[in-house]
């Protein structure tokens, strides 16, 4: 499956599509910067989620948007916590914001797993979750480094950092980001807070 990265070239930017395993490689022998910080553009990245396929910067379009990030699919607190997203859809309209999970498996688990995030949450999430089983998002935001890779019968543990919450804004620059270990469960009344925050000074 090819996947789109934005990456240096000439002290620019390119989108190119690359095989995941080639994109690995080549970030860990470049040594590729993978940093992002506050006010920085995201990587417009060409995504593959269960929703179909899209690049970042224009699925965002003209809104805010919150990317956030789960370690795997079908584990608890990480279901508890779509299904929170999935009940909170009215708040993030109102504020003209759009909600996209990312999740280190494919496309198909992840609309198996919706099944049981509808069953624990009580509604059916209509957000797309990115399938990153190439790693390439986790990557891209730096939520693991260029040479990571995951194992045969891999856990949870094996992409533990893969927890973090990132605001964007319509300009497509990060405005902010929040990584909790798995033992946490994200308090999404404090992401409303720091959404309402964020769209009022700016």
């Amino acid at each position: 499956m090819l996947i789109g990265l934005v990456h240096l070239k000439d002290r620019g930017f390119e989108l190119q599509l690359v095989p995941p395993d080639i994109l690995s490689k080549a970030l860990k022998r470049e040594n590729y910067d993978m940093t992002i910080r506050i006010n920085d553009t995201i990587p417009n990245l060409v995504v593959n989620t269960d929703q179909g396929t899209f690049s970042l910067h224009d699925w965002i379009g003209e809104n805010w948007a919150i990317l956030f990030s789960h370690p795997k699919d079908f584990t608890p607190v990480c279901t508890t916590e779509f299904g929170e997203v999935a009940n909170l859809a009215d708040e993030w309209e109102k504020r003209h914001t759009k909600v996209i999970g990312v999740s280190v498996d494919s496309a198909e688990d992840h609309k198996l797993w919706k099944q049981d995030i509808e069953r624990v949450g009580g509604k059916k999430p209509g957000f797309p979750i990115i399938a990153d089983d190439g790693l390439v998002v986790s990557k891209a935001f730096d939520m693991l480094p260029a040479e990571a890779y995951l194992p045969d019968g891999r856990t949870p543990n094996d992409s533990a950092t893969v927890r973090s919450v990132f605001i964007i804004g319509p300009d497509k620059q990060l405005k902010l980001s929040i990584t909790y270990p798995m033992t946490v469960g994200r308090n999404f009344a404090e992401v409303l807070r720091a959404l309402d925050a964020l769209q009022t000074s700016s």
